[in-house]
């Protein structure tokens, strides 16, 4: 994910704040905003998480690994993620057998940015983690902003990565724009974070529907559908709701967040260096990453292949109705390449 999900939505919290008398401004700017940041707790029922920092030879990256046997596969988180997004978005392959390695890259939650601002800086620090961690190989599960990195990893460090799955990644440079103002980070992290979560508590409709606003391109019967299918399934409206969470307190992810956009627009991952086995999963109405993005990296990646999901966009992996079946593509890719333990 990148940052223009959260201009929707800032939009829609300004119009909130607008109507807020000035001592419930003043209280709010007082409200922590009810953000949980603890190391080890809850994110989905029976998913935890147990965050840790390992001192590397590239410096240090926190991360939560989960699983004790079996291949492991490491989550790249997106944008205005992290560990806990990481496992997150990872969850679904926690029943599969498999170890799941979920670290913060630089400049989200525990993470320092001096561990790696480049794509190259980032993939040299995660080859350093598995050093660290004693772990010789991984298959890679990459989201959105993160699979720059990930695709960088398996280009620089062939040896140590046995499948690669990318999930609606960035493949292709940015054009140049500009960089966020520190007027503008200081507000996020101080007001706008919070009406966010106030206008969660208050209306979660709306929240739901300003994301889908900017990560699809669907029609209004399209997005009515989806809005409705989130709010009225359980499971997925829990899923939507962690997602949520796992994005707070933004100054602890905006550092990162703002970096992955300077190094979209450096230039483009080496797609054509990669050698492991990969597979490209693209929603064909993303509105956030393109679909061309996930065309481009299916035709530069040697023997790449895809799974494009029809009328989906970019969250529909975790969030459409028929999410089992694009989960079933991948999991099965990653088995079939998964080492024999």
């Amino acid at each position: 994910m990148r940052k223009r999900r959260v201009v929707k939505i800032i939009s829609v919290v300004l119009a909130v704040a607008v109507g807020i008398p000035l001592v419930a401004l003043a209280g709010l700017l007082v409200w922590d905003g009810g953000i949980d940041t603890g190391p080890r707790r809850e994110l989905l029922p029976g998913v935890q998480i147990d965050l840790r920092t390992a001192q590397t030879a590239r410096g240090p990256i926190e991360y939560d690994m989960y699983g004790t046997t079996g291949p492991v596969v490491l989550s790249v988180h997106p944008g205005l993620g992290g560990a806990d997004q990481g496992r997150l978005f990872a969850s679904w392959l926690q029943q599969d057998g498999f170890r799941l390695l979920s670290p913060s890259r630089p400049g989200f939650l525990g993470t320092p940015l001096t561990s790696g601002r480049t794509n190259e800086e980032q993939a040299d620090l995660l080859a350093a983690l598995l050093d660290e961690l004693g772990i010789d190989r991984v298959g890679v599960l990459a989201v959105s902003a993160g699979s720059p990195v990930a695709y960088t990893f398996a280009a620089r460090h062939p040896d140590r990565v046995w499948a690669l799955v990318s999930i609606g990644g960035v493949s292709k440079q940015l054009p140049p724009g500009e960089p966020s103002s520190s007027l503008r980070r200081t507000f996020l992290n101080t007001v706008v974070q919070k009406l966010t979560r106030l206008t969660k508590m208050l209306s979660f409709e709306t929240i739901v529907s300003s994301t889908l606003d900017e990560t699809s391109t669907f029609d209004e019967e399209q997005r009515s559908a989806r809005l409705s299918s989130i709010m009225n399934t359980p499971r997925v409206r829990t899923f939507f709701e962690a997602m949520f969470e796992t994005t707070f307190p933004y100054e602890q992810r905006w550092p990162g967040t703002d970096n992955d956009t300077a190094q979209a627009r450096r230039g483009a991952p080496p797609l054509d260096q990669i050698k492991a086995p990969t597979l490209v999963i693209h929603g064909r109405q993303d509105g956030d990453v393109p679909f061309e993005d996930g065309r481009n990296a299916a035709a530069r990646i040697p023997g790449a292949r895809h799974h494009w999901m029809d009328n989906e966009d970019h969250l529909g992996f975790w969030l459409s109705p028929h999410a089992a079946q694009p989960q079933t593509v991948a999991r099965t890719f990653l088995h079939q390449h998964a080492p024999r333990m």
